[in-house]
């Protein structure tokens, strides 16, 4: 036998899937705040080491591994992972795992090597052409560093959608907690060394960490790797081929994040910076809700595909779609309201600017957390070329529309995050279009009540997070941890509350799980000895 499919698969709860990405999520996120507001205070944004070298030098690695890779992370492979695990095909497994891994393993190697060789034309003519000597020659070098990332990240994906496929997630939650705690270490290790530039590093070895934690993930599930690729297997094949629509799909986000770069690099020193900033508070909501979430769900979905039970199929994405917006649009209220208390808070210099920029990006959490399971709505249906032709119009409107807003008299660096936030509406409308052409019966009057519901119960929070901050304002003195934190506790605290109080009053289904637990808590007996 090839293949022991781990009997947690068949205990382990949804719920409980979905808590342990939030949790992990979250302590990535907070490392990842930490990270930032660390390299924030160590490094200027506009000194003779800028942050923006690294923020700028991330983009084509990034770009090189979406665009390549990311269609077989997950959305091309593990469908016809769970076919397999349908027929208890376990040596199938094993032996189209084994060709992807192989296949894609050469490709980034070869990307490592053009990475490597071409960092400088890139980030000259390419990523940002109007940085000054100095910051391109911290970028190509922070780059090159980064050059074996993609590799990393690849090989990661591939084992860990693999993992996922039999209900083991726990590596997949933590291994990134790593990336994060390497560079952490980096910054102080080499910053009186060699600067800015060391964080390259930091990121190298913490990519090395993270692979190492998901292939001890790979330990009794009885996979095999062999050296060979399976070119004339049909699944194989069948992934290969979903793999270009997919991997375009996410190219384009990539192209769209070097473009937006490349306009920050023409507007003031720092610009690139802000925006980065800015855009790393508006991922953290959506990583712990939108895709924790659609993560958690996805293999269920494809399962339910693959019985032949399209009704649950249906009846799981209808549920859970109602309950990321449920979740997302107090955050965003919070988001909003809080932005100033979370910039000051987290990036101790340039708090204003970062807290403005956000402001405008604010409304794309609620659409690219619902963009994360309803990309999956495809996906599970191996559907890969659909949100590639929607990106493909949603990429062009925004190059436009980020043109428009920030040319001289317009708005500046907060153009490219309204133009982010129009264009991740248009792009959730489109596709929701797309799914109710081809099921009638997809969005019915149960799931458009719900979501009005949902949207009248924030009106509530909305007013409740707004009198808080009248009350709470921002100073221009408050400072630290106990005084930003207190209050910013504060204005989440009552809008949440408020959020779960009136959603409970209301009757929403999503609410119900947490009232039942809170009344468990009250009213549980409590045994008396005599």
């Amino acid at each position: 036998m090839l293949m022991q499919i781990p009997r947690t698969r068949k205990r382990i709860s949804l719920g409980s899937v979905a808590l342990l990405l939030v949790g992990s999520s979250l302590l990535a996120q907070i490392l990842g705040f930490l990270r930032t507001k660390l390299i924030n205070a160590n490094f200027d944004a506009v000194g003779h080491h800028s942050t923006d070298s690294y923020f700028a030098a991330f983009t084509i690695p990034d770009f090189f591994f979406f665009t390549i890779a990311a269609g077989a992370l997950g959305v091309a492979f593990m469908p016809v992972i769970a076919d397999h695990l349908a027929r208890g095909d376990k040596k199938g497994i094993s032996d189209i795992t084994s060709s992807l891994l192989n296949f894609m393993s050469l490709l980034m190697l070869g990307v490592a090597v053009i990475i490597f060789i071409f960092a400088e034309p890139l980030i000259h003519h390419i990523v940002a052409p109007a940085l000054n000597p100095q910051h391109t020659h911290d970028a190509v070098v922070i780059m090159r560093f980064l050059c074996l990332n993609p590799l990393f990240f690849t090989i990661s994906g591939i084992l860990t959608a693999f993992q996922q496929s039999i209900g083991r997630f726990f590596f997949y939650a933590t291994a990134p907690l790593l990336y994060n705690a390497a560079i952490i270490a980096s910054i102080y290790l080499f910053r009186d060394s060699m600067g800015i530039t060391g964080i390259g590093i930091g990121a190298l070895v913490g990519g090395a960490l993270q692979l190492g934690v998901v292939v001890v993930g790979n330990y009794r599930t009885g996979l095999r790797w062999v050296p060979h690729i399976h070119w004339h297997s049909a699944d194989f094949r069948l992934v290969l081929r979903q793999l270009p629509p997919r991997s375009l799909d996410q190219g384009i986000d990539q192209l769209e994040s070097i473009v937006e770069t490349r306009f920050a690099s023409g507007l003031p020193s720092g610009s690139i910076s802000f925006y980065a900033n800015a855009y790393t508070l508006q991922l953290a909501p959506i990583l712990l809700i939108g895709t924790a979430i659609s993560t958690a769900v996805f293999p269920r979905l494809n399962n339910r595909l693959s019985q032949g039970r399209p009704d649950l199929f249906r009846q799981d994405f209808l549920r859970f779609l109602r309950l990321i917006v449920w979740i997302t649009l107090p955050v965003v209220v919070i988001g909003f309201f809080g932005r100033g208390y979370l910039a000051r808070l987290i990036f101790s210099r340039n708090s204003s600017e970062i807290a403005n920029v956000f402001g405008f990006l604010a409304a794309a959490i609620l659409f690219r957390s619902m963009y994360a399971i309803i990309s999956r709505w495809f996906y599970a249906q191996k559907d890969t070329r659909t949100p590639l032709y929607v990106s493909l119009f949603t990429i062009s409107f925004n190059i436009v529309l980020a043109y428009a807003l920030t040319r001289p008299g317009g708005y500046g660096i907060t153009g490219l995050a309204l133009a982010q936030s129009i264009v991740a509406a248009v792009e959730v409308t489109l596709l929701m279009s797309i799914m109710l052409v081809r099921d009638h019966k997809l969005f019915d009057a149960n799931f458009w009540s719900g979501i009005v519901w949902t949207i009248s119960v924030t009106g509530f929070s909305l007013v409740a997070g707004y009198i808080t901050v009248t009350f709470l304002p921002l100073g221009a003195g408050d400072r630290g941890f106990l005084t930003l934190g207190t209050k910013l506790l504060i204005i989440a605290g009552v809008t949440l509350t408020t959020h779960f109080a009136v959603s409970g009053l209301f009757g929403l289904e999503e609410a119900q799980p947490f009232w039942r637990w809170v009344r468990r808590i009250i009213f549980r007996p409590v045994r008396v000895e005599y």
